[in-house]
């Protein structure tokens, strides 16, 4: 896991060493206007953007416990720690911190590991599908004028719709016959590498007992809901911190369509979150993206893609921490702790795979 980490971050600086060799000699970055650009913001429009992100902790504890109910009933809002915790070790320590939030909640709670690394699965499939619906249907809906590049981003939207579609049967056919997809699965990659098909099948097949956490409509409903309505308060953040820049007539003026396009981008760039690294990464895509669709400066550009990364990622860092000392955890140590426990976890299901 660290070497692919390492890896990732070679390939990211040098993205970004690129950009900026590309844009050396192209764009006129002046500081001044950057200072300008951030003092005229309205503070009050960032402050409530924070307020949103803080609120969707409410609905990720909320929904992690009805996911997990099945096997233990706990109070909805007694796993905002967890989640708090483990947000700001991926904040800080990068991806491989993701199974320090499912770790603390099996310690939490008393369950087995492999019963939270389910949950995880679904919540991130709940995250993917909910981002997807809202994206694609604003996109789809937005009246003529309201997007940039309307035929390619229409185009796209369609795209992703299909992927999304795609996704769902996959996981129907994996909800009622995960044994037979895994098997399939792994003799169709196992044709390339035998290692790869039953890595391939081990993951279906951990997919497939994660899936148990949605036995009813009702399940999902509620499942589909909760993530909704905190991807809801996650657009709301976006759209008040791009507003609240004023002295930036393309970012004043954002419109809802112009603002789900931002998330999209900012939320592809932040699959290969790392540590600091990835900081700087998510602020460079960002702003271009900001400069390029929406004819935003680049010192506004800047400004407002460094705002959404303090707002959407790094502002629950203050009490991440804090909580982490109240409640006794070591980042750096609950992330190792985890990862080595999910390899372990791995190791004895491949195990029992292999006849």
């Amino acid at each position: 896991m660290k070497k692919r980490q390492l890896l990732l971050g070679l390939i990211v600086l040098a993205a970004l060493v690129a950009l900026v060799l590309w844009g050396r000699h192209r764009i006129h970055f002046d500081f001044g206007v950057f200072r300008s650009q951030v003092a005229l913001a309205d503070w009050g429009k960032i402050v409530f953007a924070i307020g949103c992100i803080y609120a969707g902790y409410l609905f990720r504890s909320a929904r992690w416990a009805l996911l997990m109910r099945h096997n233990k009933k706990v109070p909805l809002f007694s796993l905002i720690g967890t989640q708090v915790i483990g947000f700001t070790a991926v904040a800080l320590i990068g991806r491989v911190a993701d199974p320090v939030r499912p770790y603390l909640v099996a310690k939490r709670t008393g369950l087995t590991l492999s019963t939270q690394i389910g949950v995880y699965i679904v919540e991130r499939l709940c995250d993917f599908g909910a981002m997807a619906v809202i994206i694609c249907s604003v996109i789809l809906l937005s009246p003529a004028g309201q997007l940039p590049h309307p035929e390619i981003v229409r185009k796209a939207g369609y795209g992703g719709l299909a992927i999304t579609l795609l996704a769902v049967l996959f996981l129907v056919a994996v909800r009622l016959s995960g044994k037979m997809v895994a098997a399939l699965m792994e003799r169709a990659f196992g044709v390339a590498s035998k290692k790869l098909g039953q890595a391939v099948g081990n993951k279906v097949r951990a997919f497939h007992a994660g899936l148990d956490t949605i036995r009813s409509f009702s399940d999902f409903g509620v499942a589909a809901a909760m993530s909704l309505g905190m991807w809801t308060l996650i657009t709301l953040a976006y759209l008040a911190t791009a507003r609240a820049f004023t002295a930036s007539p393309a970012l004043a003026g954002m419109n809802l369509p112009k603002c789900i396009l931002l998330l999209a981008v900012s939320g592809g760039v932040s699959v290969l979150q790392l540590p600091v690294l990835g900081w700087f990464s998510q602020i460079a895509f960002v702003a271009a993206a900001l400069g390029s669709f929406f004819g935003a400066s680049p010192e506004a550009a800047t400004a407002c893609a460094a705002t959404l990364l303090l707002v959407t990622f790094l502002s629950i860092v203050p009490v991440g921490l804090v909580w982490a000392q109240f409640e006794h955890v070591n980042l750096r140590r609950v992330t190792v702790e985890s990862e080595h426990a999910e390899e372990e976890l791995e190791a004895e299901e491949q195990a029992r795979a292999t006849p």
